[in-house]
């Protein structure tokens, strides 16, 4: 009786971490969709910038601009990691990802963002100079705009000579890699040819005239510029860790199911041969007092 009650117990907590697991795979389905609905929302304004930061290049000529500059300061890794755990392999492959670019890279410095992130980092040989964390929460573009201004603030000083955001690119539900896009100094010439490969404009090549300057509108606009990459980071990670987690805890929920299952049947078998040897042992005293 005693093995069937550890048997029943443990039972009893498998079927109460399926409960969990299902759960979450439930809300992380839910986020899933608004992210990528906002992310699809936001694509036509990001698109809008890059047309515009184009059109303006093209214009202009030769740009003299700060967010071109290159100086001898460190290289800032952004990582994008989550807030919490239970994501499968979203988190290691972003960890290993960012080892892999610090040993390649000059005098690297790293800016995590997410609390998983922050607790490896902390304890890594690179410097961690700043950290973010959104609670767990869909970003907003506040968020990126934090971001966004302690990066250009620390590029303009010289402190920082270049910035590399990693973070989780979404191919498909089930195929989930790590990305690395160049935020700091912005490359003039890949500028030019988004216009040429994204956008067909009737006024592609239509002279402007900028008021102030060019470059007042250029410098003007080029934050917002920053600012829809990194948002556009932001958000298709969350929807990557949102789809990794529920991989993972469907991943979860089955093998829960499989092991209660197992340990139904067990606790069947054990049940029976109970009842077997108690009616056993009745038939066998009944035939002795006969």
């Amino acid at each position: 009786m005693a093995n069937l009650r550890d048997v029943r117990l443990r039972m009893k907590a498998i079927g109460q971490t399926l409960q969990v697991t299902k759960a979450m795979n439930l809300i992380s389905t839910a986020k899933l969709r608004k992210s990528r609905r906002i992310l699809e929302n936001t694509e036509p304004y990001f698109f809008r910038i890059q047309k515009t930061m184009s059109d303006l290049l093209h214009g202009m000529g030769k740009v003299e601009s700060e967010f071109f500059r290159k100086s001898e300061g460190y290289t800032a890794i952004v990582a994008v990691t989550s807030d919490n755990g239970l994501a499968g392999g979203y988190n290691a492959n972003i960890v290993r990802h960012v080892n892999t670019l610090c040993e390649q890279v000059s005098k690297p410095v790293l800016i995590v963002i997410g609390t998983v992130g922050q607790r490896y980092f902390v304890n890594s040989p690179y410097m961690v100079l700043e950290n973010f964390s959104f609670a767990s929460k869909l970003p907003t573009v506040e968020d990126a705009q934090e971001i966004t201004e302690y990066i250009i603030a620390q590029f303009k000083w010289g402190v920082f000579s270049e910035v590399k955001i990693v973070y989780t690119h979404m191919y498909s539900a089930l195929k989930l890699l790590p990305n690395e896009h160049e935020v700091l100094p912005l490359d003039e010439e890949k500028m030019k040819i988004i216009r040429k490969d994204t956008f067909k404009s009737k006024t592609a090549d239509t002279n402007f005239e900028y008021i102030p300057s060019a470059k007042t509108v250029f410098d003007t606009l080029a934050p917002l510029y920053i600012k829809g990459i990194i948002y556009g980071c932001l958000v298709e990670s969350y929807a990557s860790e949102q789809s990794a987690r529920m991989t993972a805890m469907d991943d979860a929920s089955r093998n829960a199911e499989d092991m209660l299952a197992e340990k139904q049947l067990f606790y069947n078998r054990v049940r029976q041969t109970g009842i077997t040897q108690e009616v056993t042992e009745i038939v066998s005293g009944s035939a002795a007092l006969m």
